[in-house]
């Protein structure tokens, strides 16, 4: 095991990667981040238990890790795709290219985008041993550490440790929302890791009950390269409840959220949408608001996660006028 341990150290400390001071600063060793940060949301994978297998679908929960732990590091404004590294990975030694019929495994098409990626690609598969490493505990976070080391500045070394382990703990706090009953409490005292935590595993939990669906005006938009149009929104404001149970959340739309917040927008005993005469107030021009109007919202397949009446009736009382 040892050797094949340190075989892999020696390939992941050598990864074929865009170099040059012109284009990437001293934060990333003058390097280009997207294979060691790929590799990273792949390690969190294994460890939340969400891959199983040795091939590797680009699904939206990796693309989702992968954003995280870019938008983490990398200046306001510079944006990526996954779809980079995905594919190029094959030059390393340890990833086969696995396309779908028509398309040469071989050809290395010039995929610049999440579209491209899935049109082209159904996946790829990495070498067993390598698969056998990252299933193992101590031997991932080895790997973890030489990624980091290596192609990370020491001042941001930290940031990735620390996003490892909140996408680790807000995974689990959004299994441990999906299963409680009532509220736990779990933070009653927050750090700034607790915040983080707790926001990104509530998300989690919100949208994928809602599917990325806006429960107000039904609205579903998501990017190929995984940014969604939806917020998760707490109908009784987490400050005044500490209360993160998915019965006091909804899914929003930007539009939506703000209008609930605003007391613009609201819903009814009978789960209909609710639209406030101030809307229309002087000047305003508020679109398609108003045909939402006694619309039945949209909710979660399962109605022990239906927003409870109970915060319903407090935004009604305390927001909605």
């Amino acid at each position: 095991m040892n050797d094949v341990v340190d075989k892999y150290i020696e390939i992941f400390s050598k990864l074929k990667t865009d170099r040059g001071k012109h284009r990437w600063s001293s934060l990333t060793c003058h390097g280009a981040p997207h294979k060691p940060l790929l590799l990273l949301s792949l390690m969190d994978g294994f460890a939340q238990g969400l891959l199983v297998e040795p091939f590797i679908v680009p699904s939206q929960a990796l693309l989702e890790t992968f954003n995280q732990y870019w938008s983490r590091i990398m200046p306001r404004g510079k944006t990526t795709s996954m779809a980079y590294p995905f594919p190029r990975l094959k030059s390393d030694g340890f990833w086969e290219r696995v396309p779908h019929p028509g398309y040469d495994p071989v050809t290395d098409y010039n995929v610049s985008s999440m579209v491209q990626l899935r049109k082209i690609y159904a996946g790829a598969r990495m070498d067993q041993e390598l698969f056998t490493l990252f299933c193992l505990p101590e031997t991932r976070e080895r790997l973890r550490g030489v990624l980091i080391n290596t192609y990370f500045a020491p001042e941001i070394r930290p940031l990735l440790v620390e996003q490892g382990h909140v996408n680790q703990a807000a995974y689990d706090y959004s299994q441990t929302l999906l299963k409680i009953a009532e509220s736990q409490g779990l933070f009653e005292t927050e750090t700034d890791r607790h915040k983080k935590v707790r926001d990104q595993g509530f998300r989690k939990a919100i949208v994928t009950l809602y599917d990325h669906r806006c429960a107000l005006c039904g609205i579903k938009l998501l990017t190929p390269e995984g940014h969604t149009i939806v917020d998760a929104a707490h109908i009784v404001p987490w400050s005044r409840s500490h209360d993160d149970r998915p019965v006091n959340g909804l899914c929003l739309c930007k539009l939506c959220h703000w209008s609930f917040d605003e007391g613009l927008m609201g819903v009814s005993k009978n789960y209909e949408v609710l639209v406030s005469k101030k809307a229309g107030f002087d000047s305003n021009m508020p679109g398609h608001i108003f045909t939402l109007t006694d619309r039945p919202i949209f909710k979660p397949d399962k109605e022990r996660f239906w927003p409870e009446q109970a915060s319903l009736a407090w935004h009604r009382k305390e927001k909605f006028s």
